[in-house]
């Protein structure tokens, strides 16, 4: 009889845990890179991206608004001196467009509708009027603010205007045309550059006279409020001799707040919207 040996199984060793692995501060502050390089790169995202959409469909609300307004005969954009009929003239309700803005040199799909009030929710619908400043063609100045990044970034190349060229500002019965004025140029050099799309008189004005310190284009800085007096720093209530002005406000650097970047322009001529007159800068374009 054979016998069979039992073959025994070893004992296996006592298991043993991996030592808890330490998480080092490198790895932390990795990992925090990691967290804050995502969010912002959502948040630019949304300034970028999704806040053009938000914006474009308000825009799309405010000019419908301004279409019906203008339809039913009620005036947003009173004639100089008839300010205190308000038979006539309705101020319009902050967030409420009431004109419409063209850059020529910028397209002719460059259209824009002008709202009250410089608030965020007001930017978000487009370039907004500073409610005290005044109205498109009146004495005085005529400031409106805008992104430049974001929520529709109506002025985005406004780095790019050249002295000259047209700012067309849309009423209900009037196209009112401003031309920027010159930039980087003093003395004679600046009367000349001003002569070649203003009057002469209005050239002379931008040298000695109250007028002398403005450029088509200057950076300052956030708080800088003077640029929207009606003589830019030095007056701020208007006079019936004043000349009409036009002022553009946005933030510079693209993509900082630090800065603004500031457009004067001056009323070249206004002209009446009749049988579906168009200027002639615009049909150029």
């Amino acid at each position: 009889m054979t016998h069979r040996r039992e073959q025994q199984v070893p004992d296996s060793p006592p298991r043993t845990d991996p030592p808890a692995r330490k998480f080092s501060f490198v790895e932390l502050l990795g990992e925090l890179f990691v967290t804050v390089g995502a969010v912002l790169l959502l948040f630019g995202f949304y300034e970028a991206f999704w806040t053009n959409i938000q914006a474009g469909q308000q825009q799309n609300e405010v000019e419908k608004q301004l279409e019906q307004t203008w339809d039913s005969g009620r005036d947003t954009n009173p004639e100089p001196g008839e300010l205190e009929n308000r038979r006539r003239f309705h101020a319009p309700e902050v967030g409420e467009a009431f004109a419409r803005m063209y850059v020529p040199v910028f397209g002719a799909d460059y259209v824009f509708a002008i709202v009250e009030g410089t608030q965020d929710d007001d930017l978000l619908k487009g370039p907004g009027r500073y409610v005290d400043s005044q109205m498109p063609g009146q004495p005085g100045n005529f400031a409106v603010a805008g992104h430049r990044v974001g929520k529709g970034a109506p002025f985005n190349d406004l780095g790019n205007l050249r002295a000259c060229d047209p700012i067309i500002i849309e009423t209900r019965t009037d196209w009112e045309i401003y031309r920027v004025l010159p930039i980087d140029v003093d003395g004679q050099a600046k009367v000349d550059a001003a002569a070649a799309c203003l009057s002469q008189k209005q050239a002379e004005e931008l040298v000695g006279g109250k007028y002398g310190d403005l450029t088509g284009r200057h950076i300052t800085y956030p708080g800088d409020i003077g640029v929207t007096f009606a003589v830019p720093h030095k007056q701020d209530t208007p006079t019936d001799d004043d000349e009409a002005l036009l002022t553009l406000t946005t933030c510079h650097p693209q993509f900082s707040n630090k800065q603004r970047m500031i457009i004067h322009a001056m009323l070249e001529r206004t002209e009446k919207k009749e049988n579906g007159h168009k200027p002639t800068e615009m049909e150029q374009s």
